[in-house]
């Protein structure tokens, strides 16, 4: 590892794309005989930024924990005993497996699994599927059972909710922020984003005078700085957007021309948000119902409203449903595909060679239990993995492969994902660090950070870079692509995958070659000229395949009630479910658990569970916290700073308190992250996951309700 005493000592400075996430944030790599020493934002360059994660790079990329040779397993199952392998040994040997498995019991009993470590740009442009992440390399195979992190988060909001009620995901839908009057971040917390270009132009947005309005339980750091913060029952955010949604239409705010011609449903929308009156919004959300009118009126009259919302709607019982109701209110108030609104992206025409991998006709598991994730996302369920593997239901599955995931850490009820992972005849991990599903792994095999690659970066509004190589990989990691390339290649389809970083450019940039020429002269990158921006696409005929006016949807309009949603048996209007888990749930279970459970806020000091191994990044929370407000811990004689011990119905974990008013009364957040095998003690023994319910999940998604449970917190006993 660097000696990062004597960083002064810079020998050599390179432009370059940060490697410790795929951002792809400018930035300065200062080197020291040829390794990695410094980082520094690039300055005056499109997207240049450096996070606290980024400057801790030199860090990352050297630590001792990183995987350095492929592994195979010598002990039991989770134990953590592996032998070094070459590279050909390691290979030979998972796909040997793959393909026992593929001729005992069907390819589908294969299926994969890919996390945050797949999103690269070039994995995800030749080797994800539908939903960007879920691995086509089981559909070459043979098997339909790809899988992602897409199962328990993004997919709601990115997929599900605007598919359902525009006809377009939500990586078309952005906030247009610097021309708007008003914006509105509702379950988002930018500075967290990585990376987070969309935090600097909201904070600069707000000095040039624009009102930032921040819906969140917890006091974030959005919160803290918005003009106006409106805090509410965790979970209870769909009530709350069909309280606006009630005021808009009764006072007739909304854009009647835009609710005629353009949407379906409406009628059916004015009766249902009838019963959420203010008052009972209240009840509902602890919001003033005053607070819920001058919502509304602020919304609909701001000529024009930009939204900023994210993933945390994603987690409660009505989740999807929660997303479809506050796009439903931005269109109602005219806020949609006009300047300073919520805007509609068309999509860029990429450059790449695509080579079609047809997807099996069998269903993967979780089709039949989540029918709209599947018709949406073409994937597997990862929920229902155990299921498939315990039971054998729909089928048997006797292999995985993970690809940059830690799932342990992330899955609710660890514990049931341990015993499928124990059953499996075959388990493969491709990853830079020992996660703990590592452990249970047969294979293991070490991928490269993004400094050690080649390869290329796409930026919003079409701006590209390559992504030059910074560093050697350290040991004998591999880039992540390649890695598939060689297993495909001894599966018997490794011409479907670039087998060099050379083929993942050429192919890439097959349709315009003299784009990959000008990147290759212009390491500052190449910026596509600009066309004009149109508004109102839906009545142009250019949101359509058929070129005719209106949405992407089977109505052709925007629809309150989804034909979608109804086809799969499920209800078209936004209908909210109040948790299932809360204070108005289970009233036997709201006696012994008597505080609201929120996980999953994002810090920045880490990725999820990354990084808590790294020492600059730990020293900047060491522990895994749990936030209560200070009336919740004086009547538990809880100060701050103290180790508490947080039990639900499902178990118990050790965490440290923070005492203060970032949260509600009545409630508590607690970061997640905890579990993995290379973290700090503290962290370590502190995976939230195993209070959270595996069985409790939004009816749609089949995403765990992570953000609407019952807990009780009590001081940790005297060691």
């Amino acid at each position: 590892m660097i000696d990062m005493s004597s960083v002064n000592e810079i020998s050599e400075t390179k432009k370059a794309l940060c490697g410790v996430c795929p951002g792809g944030c400018a930035v300065l790599a200062k080197m020291q005989d040829g390794k990695l020493a410094d980082v520094a934002p690039l300055e005056n360059v499109p997207f240049g930024n450096l996070c606290v994660r980024g400057k801790a790079a030199p860090e990352i990329v050297y630590s001792p924990d990183r995987i350095k040779k492929p592994l195979l397993r010598i002990g039991a199952r989770g134990e953590g005993r592996f032998r070094e392998a070459s590279w050909d040994e390691a290979l030979d040997y998972a796909a040997q497996k793959m393909l026992e498995i593929k001729k005992n019991f069907g390819p589908q009993a294969m299926a994969s699994h890919s996390g945050r470590g797949a999103f690269e740009q070039s994995l995800g442009d030749f080797c994800n599927g539908p939903d960007m992440l879920s691995l086509k390399l089981m559909h070459s195979f043979g098997s339909p059972n790809a899988a992602s992190d897409g199962s328990l988060c993004y997919v709601s909001y990115g997929m599900l909710a605007p598919v359902t009620t525009i006809g377009i995901p939500a990586t078309e839908l952005n906030p247009d922020i610097e021309n708007s009057n008003l914006i509105v971040v509702w379950g988002a917390n930018p500075v967290t984003d990585s990376p987070p270009f969309m935090f600097k132009r909201i904070v600069q947005a707000q000095k040039n005078g624009k009102k930032i309005i921040a819906i969140d339980p917890m006091r974030s750091d959005i919160a803290r700085r918005a003009n106006q913060w409106i805090s509410l029952r965790s979970g209870t955010d769909g009530a709350l957007a069909l309280g606006l949604i009630h005021v808009v239409i009764n006072e007739e705010l909304y854009d009647q021309d835009f609710v005629e011609k353009w949407t379906v449903g409406f009628e059916e929308l004015k009766a249902y948000v009838q019963q959420f009156t203010p008052d009972e919004v209240e009840n509902i959300t602890g919001v003033p119902g005053e607070q819920v009118v001058s919502l509304a009126r602020e919304i609909a009259n701001a000529k024009n409203a930009a939204l900023r919302n994210y993933t945390g709607l994603e987690y409660s019982n009505s989740g999807v449903q929660t997303l479809r109701a506050v796009l439903m209110l931005w269109a109602l108030t005219g806020n949609l595909d006009v300047p300073g609104g919520l805007n509609i992206s068309l999509p860029p025409k990429l450059p790449i060679e695509p080579r079609e991998i047809p997807q099996p006709e069998l269903r993967p598991f979780g089709a039949d239990e989540y029918p709209v994730f599947y018709e949406i996302t073409g994937s597997a369920h990862f929920m229902e993995f155990p299921k498939a593997v315990l039971e054998e239901l729909p089928y048997a599955v006797k292999g995985l492969l993970i690809n940059g995931s830690s799932t342990l850490t992330s899955y609710p009820q660890p514990e049931k994902f341990i015993q499928a992972y124990e059953k499996l005849d075959l388990m493969v991990v491709i990853d830079r660090f020992m996660t703990k599903d590592a452990l249970y792994a047969d294979v293991v095999l070490p991928a490269a950070t993004f400094f050690e690659i080649d390869s290329y970066q796409r930026y919003p509004g079409g701006f590209t870079r390559l992504r030059r190589k910074v560093v050697e990989p350290v040991g004998e990691a591999k880039n992540d692509i390649l890695i598939m390339g060689e297993l495909a290649k001894r599966l018997g389809f490794g011409d479907q995958y670039p087998q060099s970083e050379e083929e993942v450019l050429a192919r890439a940039f097959a349709r315009d070659p003299e784009l990959l020429t000008r990147l290759r002269e212009n390491e500052d990158g190449v910026q596509p000229e600009k066309k004009p921006v149109l508004y109102k696409k839906y009545e142009q005929g250019l949101l359509r395949e058929d070129g005719m006016p209106g949405f992407p949807t089977p109505s052709g309009k925007l629809e309150f009630v989804s034909a979608l949603l109804e086809k799969h048996g499920y209800e078209g209007l936004p209908r909210y479910v109040d948790p299932v888990e809360g204070p108005n749930g289970d009233q036997e279970t709201f006696q012994s658990y008597p505080l609201v459970l929120n996980t999953g806020t994002r810090i920045q000091s880490t990725f999820r569970s990354q990084h808590l191994n790294i020492p600059s990044l730990v020293r900047l929370q060491d522990k895994p916290l749990v936030h209560i407000h200070n009336q919740d811990a004086e009547q538990r004689g809880i100060k701050d700073g103290d180790r508490v011990k947080v039990t639900t119905k499902r178990g118990q974990v050790y965490f440290w308190a923070r005492v203060g008013d970032l949260v509600r009364p009545g409630s508590v957040e607690i970061n997640q992250g905890g579990g993995s095998p290379i973290q700090v003690k503290a962290w370590r023994e502190g995976n939230v996951n195993v209070l959270t319910d595996f069985d409790n999940r939004d009816p749609i998604s089949g995403f765990p309700v992570f953000k609407a449970l019952l807990c009780e917190i009590e001081p940790a006993p005297k060691s």
